[in-house]
């Protein structure tokens, strides 16, 4: 048996202000930096030794993981992939969420906010919140300008199963520090929820979700480790 621990990176500065982030890098909140302290202690406390370590590029994620591996005493190498990354909310980087709602209405915010295959319109390739001009990803060949969930589920799902499943058949155990919607889509995947009702699957900053697995890879149980901040985990819904 094995467990999969994935975290949601503590606050950021940006969800502190309420702002989609996507895929700009902003650090950390002082919040954000408690959070990831506090999961460190959580995970610690499990006794369990952890074989890999996986991040997106962003460093509110990657810092995240700096600071458990730290609380919990590790020094192991940890692996970086653009797959991880958070969803690209396109036109609606920056903006302040409530504000937005306001001015497009609560049925266009929310389709484009929790629908499953409709993104928002594109960023523009000259914004300052542009990836396009980020040197993180100068190799990077296809640089999205926007995302749905469903353009995310279609880089996590691939990257889990290429990089991380065999570990798990292997019997290792693996923390991801990463985002909202890149642990949404892993999440669809491995607790077998539709297209429908993915939108209800809620996941909070800086709380680590254990996923057990069986020899054979296949899921087991999930819990959230900080139960006064735990959110409904829905399976096969």
């Amino acid at each position: 048996m094995s467990k999969l621990i994935a975290i949601r990176h503590g606050q950021s500065i940006w969800n502190a202000e309420n702002r989609f982030t996507g895929w700009v890098d902003v650090g950390l909140s002082d919040q954000g930096i408690e959070e990831a302290k506090i999961s460190g202690e959580l995970i610690k406390n499990l006794n369990l030794n952890f074989d890999v370590y996986f991040t997106s590029y962003l460093k509110r994620a990657i810092n995240t993981l700096e600071i458990i591996m730290k609380v919990t005493k590790k020094k192991n190498k940890f692996i970086k992939a653009w797959q991880l990354n958070e969803r690209h909310y396109g036109s609606l980087t920056g903006l302040n969420k409530a504000e937005t709602k306001k001015k497009i209405g609560d049925k266009k915010f929310n389709t484009y906010r929790r629908s499953w295959n409709i993104p928002p319109p594109n960023l523009d390739k000259d914004s300052k919140y542009s990836s396009h001009q980020d040197k993180l990803y100068k190799d990077l060949k296809n640089i999205p300008s926007s995302e749905s969930l469903k353009d995310t589920y279609e880089r996590v799902v691939p990257y889990f199963e290429k990089n991380m499943l065999n570990q798990i058949k292997q019997r290792k155990n693996i923390i991801l520090s990463a985002h909202g919607n890149t642990i949404r889509a892993l999440g669809k995947k491995i607790f077998n929820i539709s297209d429908e009702n993915i939108n209800l699957l809620e996941i909070p900053t800086g709380n680590p979700l254990v996923i057990e697995f069986d020899d054979t890879g296949n899921f087991k149980d999930a819990k959230y480790l900080d139960e006064s901040r735990q959110k409904e985990i829905i399976f096969n819904k």
